[in-house]
């Protein structure tokens, strides 16, 4: 291993060089901090970064560094986000699961990689530990790797490896991973979460997200049987399923017995799981996110939200009008994979009203807002109210079955606006 101090790390990175940082709750952050501080001296070095969770803004986001660094995000993280809104950066929309693609075709072409990784094993492996996702492929492709070696990054199998011969500069840190608290349900995220738990079998093949209601339908969950996981990021939520055997990935046919993910985010109780643990694969986001690989499970339950959602069922996810708040991320390729699944059912779960107290079910998308999964794909929307089966409706029918799940305050305006749309085949309905 060539261990250096992370000054003369981030030396390797030249004016108009491109560079991928490591995302998840593992970005590099001392190899972030050393490359900003050579701002001054850099010009044009374009910056790609993925879903992640910062402790703060990036150092590198700068108004003095404006014309040092490109951002250029695969997926809108909250140690960014502030610079893109601001005009500084900006945004490549992309599926989560084809960005590895666009690095492997050189549609985005890669000189350097920075990772956080794990100590090396007895053979010369170094783990990429909680996030494969992007940096498997952006590893492969480029042309320096520069890695922090931390102790406090679990081990994981699958395809986060590395061998040291492979690396060109590491730096020695002991730097805690982010951690994630664990989202407690609210009675609404209960709600919405026994609605669908109630439409999961046993033997089904979970993909599940991050927040109060993943963990609501988790927690719902307690009584199934030979549940899978087979998912773009594992949190905590999963670990009482785990551990009590409820998902034991028995019922599976890609990778039977193996927990799939290729991202964690969560607690050290999360990441102390997942050291050293062959049952638990993390894959490189082309793989898992395969909507035909994951199409191959039985009975795929796709569990995903949304922003806001319109009377015909087009689902926003990754904008607040115009502003891009996230990513499209998985949720298409989940979608998709999970109605090709045989048994399969997919979802989109929300509740009926945003904290401000907002409809989250509209007549229409706000203007400027991005449709992530369109009519043609949805099949249930959840709320607090129940569930709204889409699949095969028409858009009278399905404006008619969101109206019912909306909150009762806004079920009349809901109801004169779809009148308006759909005339008579919306008010026969009545």
């Amino acid at each position: 291993m060539k261990y250096m101090t992370a000054a003369e790390a981030v030396r390797l990175i030249n004016s108009g060089d491109s560079l991928y940082i490591q995302g998840s709750t593992s970005i590099p952050e001392v190899l972030s901090q050393a490359l900003a501080e050579r701002g001054h001296e850099l010009r044009d070095v374009t910056v790609y970064a993925a879903f992640a969770v910062g402790r703060c803004d990036a150092p590198y986001c700068r108004p003095e560094y404006k014309d040092a660094f490109i951002v250029k995000s695969l997926f809108v993280a909250n140690n960014i986000r502030r610079w893109l809104a601001e005009g500084y950066g900006t945004t490549i929309p992309a599926f989560l699961g084809e960005i590895p693609g666009l690095f492997r075709d050189g549609t985005l072409p890669l000189d350097a990689v920075f990772l956080n990784v794990s100590p090396p094993n007895e053979d010369g492996y170094c783990s990429f530990g909680v996030s494969a996702d992007l940096a498997v492929s952006a590893t492969e492709c480029a042309r320096k790797v520069i890695v922090q070696v931390n102790r406090a990054m679990p081990f994981s199998y699958g395809d986060a490896l590395i061998h040291v011969s492979r690396i060109d500069a590491a730096v020695e840190v002991d730097d805690p991973l982010v951690e994630v608290p664990t989202a407690t349900p609210s009675e609404v995220d209960t709600a919405i979460g026994r609605h669908i738990a109630e439409m999961i079998p046993d033997g089904a093949t979970l993909q599940i997200g991050v927040g109060g209601i993943p963990n609501a339908v988790l927690a719902a969950l307690k009584d199934h049987q030979h549940l899978g996981l087979h998912t773009e990021a594992m949190t905590d939520g999963v670990l009482p399923l785990l551990e009590s055997g409820v998902i034991d990935n028995s019922q599976k046919v890609v990778c039977p017995g193996v927990s799939i993910a290729s991202l964690a985010l969560g607690s050290r109780r999360l990441y102390d799981y997942m050291d050293y643990r062959k049952d638990l694969l993390l894959k490189d986001v082309a793989w898992t996110n395969d909507p035909f690989r994951i199409a191959q499970n039985p009975r795929v339950m796709a569990i995903n939200s949304a922003v806001e959602v319109d009377l015909t069922g087009q689902v926003c996810a990754d904008s607040v009008g115009t502003r891009i708040i996230s990513g499209v991320g998985g949720q298409h390729d989940f979608m998709y994979g999970g109605s090709l699944s045989k048994g399969g059912k997919t979802f989109i779960a929300i509740p009926s009203m945003t904290e401000k107290g907002v409809s989250k079910i509209k007549p229409v998308l706000t203007e400027g807002a991005g449709v992530v999964t369109t009519r043609h794909m949805i099949q249930n929307i959840v709320t607090e109210y129940g569930v709204a089966e889409l699949r095969g409706r028409s858009l009278a029918e399905r404006a008619r079955a969101l109206i019912a799940i909306a909150h009762p305050s806004v079920r009349e305006e809901l109801d004169r606006a779809a009148f308006a749309r759909f005339g008579h085949a919306y008010s026969r309905l009545h």
